[in-house]
């Protein structure tokens, strides 16, 4: 979260919202290998289009292409009006998400989902609380919060 922007620090909190809630296909579980490769083939994708060329990146597996495949029309829309700027964010926050996913601390190193467990803690929602803003009852003047210490 160090050094991002509103708008990158937001598509951080969409991107880390959607891979919570990301249910993969049966007896393939979402590791942090796979988000790190789906990750950073997004954002090479959006480095790409930035400068004006249209190539879409593969990531080098099923289950981190799958993930792409779900993650790229929620980008797609979050992003139809801001043109190149958007692409530039998003591929600075998908990189922060591809290192983060790839960073292991010593207590982590056995365990395939530490970046997604992590997430879990920290990206909660509140009791009450829906998951889209616009919903009946929820909250719209919170959003989630990180404490960094």
């Amino acid at each position: 979260m160090r050094d991002l922007g509103e708008q990158q620090s937001q598509l951080f909190f969409l991107i880390a919202t959607f891979l919570l809630r990301y249910e993969p296909p049966e007896l393939n579980p979402l590791i942090d290998e796979d988000v790190a490769e789906g990750m950073d083939a997004l954002a090479a994708t959006f480095e790409t289009a930035a400068r004006g060329v249209i190539y879409e990146h593969r990531a080098a597996s099923l289950s981190a292409e799958r993930l792409v495949n779900s993650l790229k029309p929620l980008l797609t829309k979050a992003g139809q009006t801001l043109g190149s700027a958007f692409q530039r964010d998003a591929s600075v926050v998908l990189r922060r998400i591809a290192t983060a996913a790839r960073e292991k601390t010593p207590d982590d190193v056995g365990n395939r989902r530490a970046f997604l467990d992590l997430m879990g803690r920290v990206i909660h929602k509140a009791d009450g609380e829906t998951a889209d803003p616009g919903e009946e009852g929820s909250k719209t003047d919170d959003g989630p919060r990180v404490i960094i210490p």
